[in-house]
């Protein structure tokens, strides 16, 4: 299949780019770009698609996990669920109460955002 455009980041609306852009480079090890400004802030994954945080002061976190509140989330792979759960609540993150799988685990980022730990290859179906 040919490709129409090539994934260059996705961006993240949040009311604090930098301190969002922290806790995701704390989680991927990608470190947060020396170019970055106040409004928007991106890691840097020296040239591969990469996560952005955009400044967005009205940003309010989806009501996950009611249905249809969810507008995107990440799945972010993992060799263990149990050491990536503690490292994940070590760098801010939270777990909800709602666990909806085997093989992965919702958590929420500082700004309740949901993301996903994925337990490599595991097929993740119904996640957050």
């Amino acid at each position: 299949m040919t490709a129409i455009a090539r994934l260059q980041l996705t961006a993240i609306d949040t009311p604090d780019p930098f301190a969002l852009a922290r806790f995701y480079s704390a989680l991927t090890g990608l470190p947060v770009a020396e170019d970055s400004e106040d409004d928007w802030v991106e890691l840097d994954a020296g040239g591969a698609a990469t996560l952005a945080f955009q400044r967005a002061p009205q940003k309010r976190a989806p009501a996950w996990p009611e249905e249809g509140a969810l507008h995107f989330h990440l799945d972010l792979e993992v060799g263990d669920l149990d050491i990536g759960e503690a490292a994940v609540l070590e760098a801010g993150a939270t777990k909800p109460e709602t666990q909806p799988g085997t093989t992965f685990r919702v958590f929420l980022d500082p700004d309740g955002n949901p993301f996903c730990l994925v337990l490599a290859g595991s097929d993740v179906v119904g996640g957050a």
